[in-house]
């Protein structure tokens, strides 16, 4: 799971005025963020096996700070807290706290099993990576649905919504489809951060244009 991360984020972008949309974007993917800036110092690894799954080469042997439920509800309470400090909106707290939480709960749907409940097996994973006429369309439909429901509810610039739309599209056609290196180096980690990097600056981006309310008629 690539961009359906951000899914929720739009989801619950398109009802909510608070957090921003660049707020919950970052909530969408932090866990990943965190990951790869991991794999960076040596924290948890990660090694290229193209036979683990038909849509990701990914082997995620060692992830238990980040991709365990108990390390995932660590950093959703964090990011909670972080925002309620910041906000001052318990609610709105609560409510990045989920989104952080929602990328544990899609993983498991398409991670083969590399899971962990809290970083010692059994490892889980339903598996969805290996059937990809299910798991490349449901991903498109989740993502591309809940943009709808975003642009629909809060009017954002249109121009601005294409272009990240376009945005993800093409960084998931390449998550997809692109070159796969021969070994994970430092660049693999770098590569990931621009790419969330660059939909997180142009998904606030396209938040600054939409209506301060939103608008579900």
């Amino acid at each position: 799971m690539f961009i359906g991360h951000w899914a929720p984020a739009l989801a619950v972008a398109a009802k909510r005025k608070k957090p921003g949309l660049g707020t919950l974007f970052v909530a969408a993917q932090l866990i990943d963020w965190a990951f790869f800036l991991f794999v960076l110092l040596g924290v948890e690894k990660m090694r290229l096996n193209p036979a683990i799954s038909a849509v990701s080469p990914l082997d995620l042997y060692s992830m238990p700070y980040t991709h365990s439920l108990v390390g995932a509800m660590a950093w959703s309470a964090a990011f909670a807290v972080l925002v309620w400090l910041v906000l001052r909106d318990g609610t709105a707290g609560l409510i990045a706290g989920a989104v952080v939480l929602s990328h544990w709960l899609l993983d498991l749907l398409v991670h083969v099993p590399d899971l962990t409940i809290a970083g010692n097996p059994p490892k889980l994973g339903f598996g969805l990576w290996n059937y990809p006429a299910i798991e490349m369309p449901l991903e498109l439909a989740i993502t591309f649905g809940a943009l709808w429901l975003y642009v629909r509810a809060r009017q954002p610039l249109l121009g601005r919504a294409l272009v990240l739309g376009a945005l993800m599209l093409a960084l998931q056609l390449f998550n997809w489809f692109g070159p796969v290196a021969p070994e994970v180096t430092a660049g693999t980690s770098y590569l990931a951060l621009l790419a969330y990097g660059l939909i997180t600056l142009v998904g606030w981006w396209m938040g600054k244009s939409a209506a301060k309310a939103p608008r579900l008629h």
